[in-house]
């Protein structure tokens, strides 16, 4: 079965869920909390996956890594994923709810990366050259700093990038040169 396929029924159904439950900002923190400890341990991925680990440590371990509690909403929908044996969708069905999540109630999700530490000044101007572009939106920032970039930034909105680094224009300069 496609693996896009599982993980956006299971996200429909949670935020229909979660949407009866009037708790659907909630779920989304959770979420995003989950999704976040998976890409910062590789080993959660692996413990909720080992078949010798117990269901019930199993969801404790979920609702630690995603803050729920564990008589929430999200611990009820965890233990129903890890029962129906598709905890290996269970990141992918973060993503995916977090994703429908934004497009229903109209969040950006901005991604600002500069090459030094910009000041709030800055971070406004560049804020609101996007805000001119996504009226109506809400914009969820996330900021971070790579020194890669050598000088310049990038903004990262929706999987949509304006790269204006120096790093990019040394890039192209160096594709013009060889071709």
């Amino acid at each position: 079965m496609n693996d896009g396929l599982i993980p956006n029924r299971y996200a429909k159904a949670l935020y229909k869920l979660s949407q009866e439950r009037g708790d659907t900002a909630s779920i989304y923190q959770e979420m995003k909390q989950l999704a976040a400890a998976y890409a910062a341990e590789a080993g959660l991925k692996k413990a909720v996956n080992n078949p010798f680990l117990p269901t019930g440590d199993k969801l404790k371990l979920l609702c630690a890594a995603s803050g729920a509690p564990s008589d929430g909403t999200s611990a009820r929908f965890m233990e129903l994923v890890i029962k129906n044996n598709r905890i290996d969708f269970m990141r992918a069905i973060a993503l995916a709810f977090m994703k429908q999540y934004r497009e229903l109630n109209g969040i950006a999700r901005v991604e600002i990366v500069t090459a030094t530490q910009l000041g709030d000044d800055e971070i406004n101007a560049i804020i609101d050259v996007v805000k001119g572009q996504f009226v109506g939106k809400t914009i969820e920032l996330t900021k971070r700093v790579d020194a890669d970039l050598i000088g310049g930034f990038t903004v990262d909105v929706d999987s949509r990038v304006l790269d204006a680094s120096v790093k990019n224009q040394l890039e192209k300069l160096r594709l013009k040169l060889l071709s």
